[in-house]
C-alpha cells in the first residue's frame, strides 16, 4: 500500500502555526520548529496552505509567481529546509496549487491587458446583447464573474475576487507551463499538491449561460441560485488530471479539492482510480451535520461507488468550512472526539486541520473588522473564515507559543485555555485521544487497510477488516448495541471493558 493509503495527512495554514520570527505572522520556520509534536502525534505527511508569493487579496490564493515563497513566509531555501525536516521524520509535504486562477498582478496577467503573448492564457468575452457581462456566471464570492477591461472592451473571467482573472485551460500554454510548475516543486522534493478548486479550472467553450437551481438540489446550490454546469465542473477536466498524474508518477499524490455536491459527479475525479486523482474531497460530507444518519449513507455510497484502485478521503475541518469542534460539535469537546475517532477509523485517508488534536474551536470575531475579503464582498458576516484561520495555541501563556510576548499576531487568539502543552500533559485530553487513535492505526492492520462493512445494529456500528469493530453514538442518548469485543480505545479514557451500552457521543474501537 502507498504510504498516503496508510497514513495521516495534517492542514497547516502557515500565518497560523508558529512563528518563528515574531513579527506576528506564522512562517515555514515556525513549521519546521514543531514537527517535533507532528512527529509525536503520528502524522505522516503535511498540507501546507497557499506559500507562493502573493499580494494577499485573498490570503495566498491569489498567486504572483508559482515558483517562489512569499517573503513573510521565508525563502525557498526555507522551504527546503522544511522538506529536509519533515523527511528526517518520516513527514512528507505537499503545498497548495492554485490552477483555476492567478493575481492580477502576475507577470501573465499584467502582459495579457497589455495585449501580449498571455492574452490566450485568461478567460476573455464580449459583451453580452445589453452590453453587459457575457452570460449570467456568478462569481464564488458574490455578483458577476466577470470584470470590464476597459482597455480592449471585453470581459475576463473572475470566478473569485476581480483581482484573480481565471486561466483559460483550453490553452495548451497555459499546460505546459503547470506541467514545468508542477516539476520544480517536485525536484525540490515536494510529494504532491492539494489541488485547489480542481473541479473548475476548465469552462464551457461558448460560454453558456448556467441553468437555474431546482427544488431537488442540495440546499448550498438553491441558495446559489444556479448550477454551475458551464461555469465549472466540466468533463473536460479530466484531461487535465490524466495528464498531472502521468507528471506525477510514480510516487508523487494529487489531492483534489472537488467542490461538488454530488457523489456521482464526484467519482469521476478518480478516473479509473489509477489515472486521474489520488484523493478527492468529499464535500457531501464535509457539509453534513454530525448525524449518523446522515454521514453512513455518505460513507456506504463511496464504498459501492469507488472504482477499483481508488481509495476514499475524509476530513470535518479546513480553512473554509470551518473547525469540527464547532461546525459538527458546536463546542462540545465530547461530540469533537466522537468526530475524531469517526475520521481516523473509517477506511480511508483522514486529514486534520491543525487545531483539531485539541479539539479547537472556531474564534468569533467581529466581521466588520474581517481580514477575510468575502463577508465584505458578499455582506453577509457568517461568510468570514477568519475564525478558522486563528493562531495555534501551543500554550496559555502570552503570546500562546505562537509568537514572542508582546508580538500582535495577525489574526487574535481565541481561548488559551485549550491549549496544546496542557492536554501534552493530561492523558485523557483530546490531544492524547488522537494520538493514541493514529497509533492504533498503525499498529493495526484493519484500521489502515483493511475494508469497511457498516453492521445492522444501533447507533453506528461498523467493521473494519477481519478483526475491528467501531461502535459510535453520534446523539444526546445512550443506545444499546448488539457488538461485543475487547475495548482498544474510547472517546472515555476510562472505560476497560464493553458491554455494549454507549454513553451519549461516545465511541469505542474494539477488537473481535
Amino acid at each position: 500500500m502507498s504510504w498516503w493509503r496508510e497514513g495521516v495527512l495534517y492542514q497547516i495554514y502557515p500565518r497560523s502555526f508558529a512563528d518563528a520570527n515574531g513579527d506576528g505572522i506564522g512562517d515555514l520556520r515556525g513549521i519546521a520548529a514543531r514537527l517535533d509534536h507532528l512527529q509525536w502525534l503520528g502524522i505522516d505527511g503535511i498540507w501546507l496552505n497557499p506559500t507562493m508569493p502573493s499580494p494577499n487579496d485573498d490570503w495566498g490564493y491569489d498567486v504572483a509567481d508559482y515558483c517562489g515563497v512569499h517573503p513573510e513566509l521565508g525563502t525557498l531555501e526555507d522551504l527546503d529546509a522544511l522538506v529536509a525536516a519533515a523527511g528526517e521524520r518520516g513527514i512528507r509535504v505537499l503545498l497548495d496549487l492554485v490552477p483555476n486562477h492567478t493575481s492580477d498582478r502576475h507577470a501573465w496577467f499584467v502582459d495579457a491587458l497589455a495585449g501580449g503573448r498571455h492574452r490566450d492564457f485568461y478567460v476573455w468575452g464580449d459583451p453580452g446583447p445589453d452590453g453587459g457581462p457575457p452570460n449570467n456566471w456568478l462569481s464564488n464570492f458574490g455578483g458577476s464573474a466577470w470584470t470590464r477591461d476597459e482597455r480592449s472592451g471585453q470581459y475576463y473571467l473572475n470566478n473569485f475576487l476581480p483581482t484573480q482573472p481565471d486561466l483559460n485551460w483550453w490553452s495548451e500554454d497555459v499546460r505546459e507551463a503547470f506541467d514545468d510548475v508542477l516539476r520544480f516543486w517536485y525536484d525540490r522534493g515536494i510529494a504532491g499538491f492539494r489541488i485547489d478548486v480542481c473541479h473548475a479550472i476548465v469552462k464551457d467553450r461558448e460560454l453558456r449561460d448556467d441553468p437555474a437551481a431546482t427544488p431537488d438540489d442540495h440546499p448550498k446550490v438553491r441558495e446559489r441560485g444556479t448550477r454551475q454546469v458551464f461555469s465549472m465542473n466540466r468533463p473536460e477536466v479530466h484531461d487535465v488530471l490524466k495528464r498531472w498524474r502521468r507528471v506525477s508518477e510514480p510516487d508523487r499524490i494529487l489531492v483534489g479539492e472537488t467542490y461538488v455536491l454530488e457523489l456521482d459527479q464526484l467519482i469521476p475525479y478518480y478516473g479509473t482510480g489509477e489515472d486521474q486523482l489520488h484523493l478527492a474531497f468529499n464535500f457531501l460530507f464535509v457539509h453534513s451535520q454530525l448525524d449518523a444518519a446522515q454521514l453512513r449513507p455518505i460513507v456506504e455510497a463511496i464504498e459501492e461507488k469507488l472504482p477499483v484502485g481508488a481509495w476514499p478521503v475524509w476530513t470535518g475541518s479546513n480553512h473554509d468550512a470551518g473547525r469540527l469542534a464547532t461546525r459538527w460539535a458546536g463546542g462540545d469537546e465530547a461530540k469533537a472526539r466522537a468526530a475524531l475517532m469517526m475520521l481516523l477509523t473509517l477506511r480511508g485517508t483522514p486529514f486534520l486541520y491543525y487545531g483539531d488534536e485539541v479539539a479547537l474551536a472556531d474564534v468569533a470575531l467581529d466581521p466588520a473588522k474581517a481580514l477575510d475579503p468575502v463577508p465584505h464582498r458578499t455582506g453577509n458576516p457568517e461568510r468570514n473564515r477568519d475564525g478558522c484561520r486563528t493562531p495555534m495555541p501551543w500554550t496559555g501563556e502570552p503570546g500562546a507559543g505562537f509568537t514572542a510576548d508582546g508580538a500582535v499576531p495577525w489574526l487574535p487568539f481565541g481561548d488559551l485555555a485549550r491549549n496544546v502543552a496542557a492536554q501534552r500533559e493530561d492523558r485523557g485530553s483530546t490531544l492524547h485521544l488522537v494520538r493514541d487513535l493514529i497509533a492504533l492505526r498503525r499498529e493495526r492492520a484493519d484500521l489502515r487497510t483493511g475494508g469497511y462493512e457498516t453492521l445492522p445494529d444501533a447507533g453506528w456500528v461498523w467493521r473494519r477488516g477481519e478483526g475491528t469493530l467501531v461502535a459510535l453514538n453520534l446523539s444526546d442518548a445512550p443506545v444499546e448495541v448488539e457488538a461485543r469485543g475487547t475495548v482498544l480505545i474510547g472517546t472515555d479514557r476510562g472505560r476497560e471493558s464493553f458491554d455494549g451500552r454507549l454513553g451519549p457521543w461516545e465511541g469505542v474501537v474494539l477488537a473481535r
